[in-house]
């Protein structure tokens, strides 16, 4: 039900091509672009955490500022400016580090290695979930519900997320996955999952929903790192709120409503800007110099630029 979506182009030849599904809608929900199965629930991973951060917020949690709040839904890097701000989280509710249940892990990329040559072992403060799972920490203790087991199903936070991604996109009840770190993940059509971030640039200012994707757009790089993808793409589309998620997918929305969600059946993250450009593109944000940059990777013989990762012409 896919269709292709990415090329790489290297030397005039197509070397490879990333199938997918792309939803994209116009301000009042209609959409405008349905290529492949958009209506079939799909694990959004990552993309999910805008709105288990609504639940946090629902259930009592109350961020002290705007960049604590963008850290609950980040997949961060795990460089020194986020793990301050999740430090500073687990450190206000009566928490450490040992009560985090997401796995270790060590930083992203570069700054991974350098943590790997001082000495620094994984750990879960590095993982890119630890944000939102020291938010849901917090969000126990202010409701004691019990801190051990906040992972399961059955626990009363996991119950409350659990039924604001329901209300939220008005998905079917369907059977649960579970996360890369460890949490239940609630699967998601494409459609509704644009509709939902809709919902939040849309919500009145002030509302949850709005203060979440205020917080996201006010703080891209909390949300992601050094040249992460949301960080690069909100930074040149002034008004965006997005999120990436696992494994090829991404969602995101403009001000007055206009939307788009999208999984690439190979999850391969080098398809993942082309598409996004070319979704832009055709919502018709004011194009710069930096989204021609985005647009198309270059493939690269030696030095030498030899092809490129582009968005299909004429698909999106």
């Amino acid at each position: 039900m896919s269709v292709d979506l990415v090329e790489v182009v290297r030397s005039g030849f197509r070397e490879c091509v990333h199938r997918g599904s792309v939803v994209v809608l116009d301000a009042d929900g209609t959409p405008t672009l349905e290529l492949g199965e958009v209506h079939g629930p799909i694990f959004p991973r990552s993309t999910n955490k805008p709105m288990q951060a609504l639940a946090l917020l629902r259930n009592g949690f109350d961020p002290v500022d705007d960049a604590e709040l963008a850290i609950t839904t980040a997949s961060h890097f795990g460089e020194p400016d986020h793990l301050v701000l999740v430090r500073r989280l687990l450190d206000r509710f009566g928490c450490t580090p040992a009560d985090l249940a997401c796995p270790p892990d060590l930083p992203f990329a570069e700054i991974a290695r350098a943590a790997a040559l001082t000495g620094a072992g994984a750990s879960p403060l590095y993982m890119n979930c630890s944000g939102k799972h020291a938010a849901m920490l917090a969000t126990c203790a202010i409701n004691d519900w019990p801190r051990t087991g906040y992972l399961d199903l059955e626990h009363p936070l996991q119950q409350a997320v659990v039924a604001t991604i329901a209300d939220v996109t008005g998905e079917p009840e369907t059977d649960l996955g579970i996360d890369g770190c460890g949490l239940p993940i609630v699967p998601v059509s494409l459609i509704n999952l644009a509709r939902a971030f809709a919902g939040f640039t849309t919500a009145e200012p002030g509302t949850a929903p709005r203060r979440i994707a205020d917080a996201v757009r006010a703080n891209p790089r909390v949300i992601s790192g050094t040249s992460g993808p949301d960080l690069l793409v909100m930074s040149s589309t002034p008004g965006l709120f997005c999120k990436i998620g696992a494994d090829g997918v991404h969602a995101g929305a403009l001000p007055d409503g206009r939307a788009f969600a999208y999984k690439i059946d190979d999850g391969h993250d080098r398809a993942r800007m082309p598409l996004t450009l070319a979704i832009l593109r055709r919502l018709g944000v004011d194009w710069t110099d930096q989204h021609t940059e985005l647009a198309a990777t270059a493939v690269l013989g030696g030095d030498a630029r030899v092809g490129v990762i582009r968005a299909i012409p004429g698909v999106v």
